[in-house]
């Protein structure tokens, strides 16, 4: 895997979501139609979990958390920028989605569950905030943030 086929990946994902409102019907869609188990969630586990074990993903630290902005938003990946965090029984810093989330929660060990949810995929709406919380184990989480917007508190 490389970083330019994991793009590849998530630019055929990103194509469905285009124009979307990112809501509880795309929260649903995501996980009945890419959720664990399937192969997009194969293959986006599969580019996470290479990534960060050649160092392209997760290569900065602070407080406990690897993490890293792969890649800026971009016409190939409909607009939505792309981030990979490794996080293990912990919660991150606070911050507000102005434009909205969508999260690919990979559990790597344990039970772990991203902001109490499994495997699969989380969409928080526009303006929406929270404080990503990993439990119960090591979890590597993909954030989409449309236009990259995010901000911390």
């Amino acid at each position: 895997m490389t970083p330019e086929q994991f793009r590849a990946d998530i630019a055929a994902l990103t194509a469905q979501l285009q124009g979307r409102p990112l809501d509880a019907a795309l929260d649903a869609w995501l996980n009945a139609e890419h959720g664990a188990g399937s192969a997009t969630f194969a293959t986006l586990k599969a580019g996470c979990q290479a990534g960060v074990a050649a160092g392209w993903l997760c290569n900065r630290e602070g407080g406990g958390i690897k993490y890293g902005r792969i890649f800026k938003p971009a016409d190939d990946l409909h607009g939505f920028s792309v981030d990979v965090v490794d996080m293990q029984d912990i919660a991150g810093p606070h911050h507000v989605h102005p434009h909205g989330e969508i999260d690919l929660i990979v559990p790597i060990d344990g039970d772990a569950r991203f902001d109490g949810r499994p495997a699969g995929w989380l969409v928080c709406p526009p303006g929406s905030a929270h404080r990503p919380t990993v439990s119960g184990g090591r979890a590597l989480v993909l954030y989409l943030l449309p236009q990259g917007a995010i901000q911390f508190t």
